[in-house]
């Protein structure tokens, strides 16, 4: 097997910098095009009044979407497994999935006619042709966390990589509204500039997802064999891992965290502290900046103190963040300062979960597979994988139902129960994470 070299370790990161540009696309400006506030000019595409009295058309959208991916990671996990594929099991579903995923990204933001009933048939295909693509690509790229990186601080070192172009790419699509006034400048309207906007943005990430596809030998790197597991006994084998069943429920908590984070983001910069949305970058930068201040600490004290440990810190820290932004506004200091505390509190715990999530799903699988001396590294993977877009259905299901008790400036009870509602969550995933049984070091291990 080649060695992986630090330009092989980058190679794989930046792919996330590409497909996070796509995902930071959807995760902070679909429930916003659809559902802006009322300040905002942008046509009613899609119903935006209650349904049930509780949900919203956008919130069942997207939860259909997130079912569709209950289905599709374990499909695409096992096929990936399984595969027998000459140039290796995971990049060539990378490269299948790249053109597609790209494409759906920008065709969300595109419903076609005036008819409201046409366009939400449209958002709701599209959407759950997006999930499926970018399962197709991000299962099996995670898969790689595991495959690449033979030894814990390989896979620490690989998963401190890609925490940091996951956060450049969030930042560069949430940045979108830096762009857009460019065009709406040169005449076009609110709408066409945004979508001239995301589909640059989606370019750029496609040029990034390709670098891996292309710069990657996987049969160089990565010496596992195809599982001989089949589909239904590699799941079953895998959820009764039931230490890895704990943490993923603590993960799907973060999964909530993250997800009211990307899509509430606007929300609370625009209308809690009233701030122009081009703020939504700075304090996404901001974020971004201190969790990346933070990753070489994370990695230095995670293999002194364990990955639990610092786990419990930084849940206790984004808890303390959802709570404190409920208040975001009401407080009489400047609103800059009220930012930049929250920014702060959510900073650490990011730092912490944009590392430590996929190192330890990526030892998981990595024991698993010597004990049983079968990898189903991919099946570990599309169950993270599948918990954090649970996560992100509850949020964004849950927070489009509850903007319905406001929205806009003096009517914004919705917007700061959000972040109780994530707080509260949080709470109780911490107190199952304490069940959590830490893998034990490599060097115990030996021992």
């Amino acid at each position: 097997m080649g060695k992986l070299t630090n330009k092989i370790k980058w190679a794989y990161a930046v792919g996330q910098f590409g497909w996070s540009i796509l995902s930071g696309i959807i995760q902070v400006w679909l429930v916003w095009f659809y559902n802006p506030p009322s300040t905002v000019d942008i046509p009613a595409y899609i119903p935006r009044g209650s349904v049930f009295g509780f949900l919203t058309v956008i919130g069942l959208i997207t939860m259909l979407g997130r079912l569709m991916d209950s289905i599709t990671d374990p499909w695409i996990a096992g096929l990936s497994d399984r595969s027998k594929n000459p140039k290796g099991r995971r990049i060539p579903f990378m490269k299948v999935a790249a053109v597609p995923f790209t494409v759906l990204t920008l065709l969300v933001f595109l419903p076609p006619s005036n008819n409201l009933t046409i366009n939400t048939f449209w958002l709701t295909t599209t959407l759950l042709l997006y999930y499926i693509f970018f399962t197709m690509y991000v299962t099996p790229y995670f898969a790689l966390t595991s495959e690449l990186g033979k030894t814990e601080k390989e896979r620490i070192d690989l998963s401190t990589y890609i925490a940091l172009t996951w956060f450049l790419g969030y930042i560069v699509a949430s940045g979108a509204a830096y762009i857009w006034p460019i065009f709406v400048n040169m005449g076009y309207s609110l709408t066409t500039s945004i979508r001239i906007t995301l589909a640059l943005l989606c370019i750029v990430g496609f040029i990034f997802m390709m670098i891996p596809v292309l710069f990657i030998d996987e049969k160089k790197y990565v010496d596992y064999k195809p599982s001989s597991v089949n589909f239904m006994k590699s799941i079953k084998s895998t959820l009764s891992n039931k230490n890895f069943l704990i943490f993923e429920i603590f993960f799907l908590a973060y999964g909530i965290a993250i997800t009211i984070f990307q899509t509430g983001n606007v929300y609370y910069v625009s209308v809690l502290l009233q701030l122009n949305e081009t703020w939504v970058t700075i304090v996404t930068a901001l974020t971004g900046i201190i969790a990346f201040l933070l990753y070489p600490a994370v990695n230095k004290f995670s293999k002194i103190y364990g990955k639990k440990k610092l786990c419990v810190f930084a849940m206790i820290m984004l808890i303390l963040a959802y709570f404190y932004c409920s208040f975001l506004g009401i407080f009489s200091f400047s609103v800059t300062i009220q930012a930049i505390i929250f920014v702060l509190l959510a900073g650490v715990g990011f730092a912490v979960f944009g590392i430590l999530p996929n190192a330890i799903c990526a030892d998981i699988a990595h024991y698993d597979g010597i004990r049983t001396g079968e990898n189903k590294a991919g099946m570990y993977f599309a169950v993270q994988t599948f918990m954090n877009k649970l996560g992100q259905m509850i949020a964004m299901v849950a927070f489009s139902s509850i903007l319905l008790l406001g929205k806009d400036v003096g009517d914004d009870l919705g917007i700061r129960l959000t972040g109780v509602v994530a707080a509260i969550i949080g709470g109780i995933a911490l107190v199952i994470f304490m069940k959590y049984e830490e893998q034990p070091s490599e060097e115990e291990q030996v021992c």
